[in-house]
């Protein structure tokens, strides 16, 4: 079976002749949400300053501002994310991309992979990047979005999360997204696989003990929130996702509670902020 480390090395040695002129850059690619700040917003500072301190050049890091209310091949969610990504391996001459996702992110990112003709600029992205790091991949959807475009009790409970009735959300309903599995994105079960490693971070579960400060990492409000909506989920879930979903497409890289500091879990939205050493990880794997 293929690790992380083994793919590394053959894109190294493949790569070899060309090292002396190869420039790492790392793009931080948001979830669902129309963001214009996601430095501050989204990702928070703590998070995106840790990250590029791995980075050889740290003015080689890009964070994404996209509206990923829109369905994945929209010109305002993949076409606005094409244009950032190309204009920002062509301008910084970057090669040996690492991209960081979360949540829908992934989707979007995925829709690029999978479809190359779709846009000039996709073969340039894909051929620059080494891989992706998708942070609670929402691959084969959530039962959430089922329920919010269902009009239920959840709209009011997660539509902070969710962004209430959108595309984005729509398409992330269980069923729409097994269709464009099986239609039109690549690497899940049954379909050819990625272009480029596609390495899913699994959330687990959700803690939320008031006496516990680990809870308040990300916010207690949010983490509160996903740890209701988790009652509607599987066992293994982070209050949004359920597991199989974070790992449907693309391959494994790690469990939370394997790698984080105390086997500590990550919610759906600790699993973007600066907890549990989750910075150390990514900034060590660029």
């Amino acid at each position: 079976m293929k690790t992380r480390a083994f793919t590394l090395l053959v894109t190294l040695l493949l790569s070899a002749p060309l090292s002396a002129l190869a420039a790492t850059g790392v793009a931080l690619v948001h979830g669902t949400g129309q963001q214009s700040d996601a430095y501050n917003d989204y990702w928070k500072s703590g998070m995106v300053e840790s990250i590029r301190q791995g980075l050889p050049t740290g003015s080689n890091l890009l964070v994404v501002n996209c509206n990923f209310e829109e369905y994945m091949w929209d010109d305002a969610a993949a076409g606005c994310l094409a244009t950032q990504l190309y204009d920002f391996v062509t301008s910084m001459n970057i090669d040996d991309l690492v991209v960081v996702t979360h949540s829908n992110g992934g989707n979007v990112m995925r829709w690029i992979l999978s479809n190359p003709t779709w846009d000039s600029r996709y073969p340039t992205i894909i051929n620059s990047t080494r891989w992706i790091n998708v942070l609670a991949a929402s691959s084969a959807g959530t039962p959430l979005a089922d329920a919010v475009m269902a009009g239920n009790v959840f709209e009011a409970s997660v539509g902070w999360l969710l962004g209430y009735q959108n595309d984005a959300v729509r398409m992330q309903q269980t069923s729409w997204m097994a269709y464009y599995n099986d239609n039109w994105l690549l690497g899940t079960a049954g379909r050819p696989s990625l272009p480029v490693g596609f390495w899913n971070v699994v959330g687990t579960d959700v803690e939320t003990a008031v006496w516990d400060a680990d809870s308040y990492c990300g916010g207690y409000t949010e983490n509160l929130g996903l740890e209701v909506t988790q009652e509607w989920l599987d066992s293994c879930s982070d209050g949004f996702l359920n597991c199989s979903s974070q790992n449907a497409a693309g391959r494994l890289w790690f469990y939370d509670y394997s790698r984080t500091k105390g086997g500590e879990p990550l919610s759906h939205n600790q699993s973007r902020r600066k907890c549990f050493n989750l910075d150390v990880i990514l900034r060590n794997d660029i």
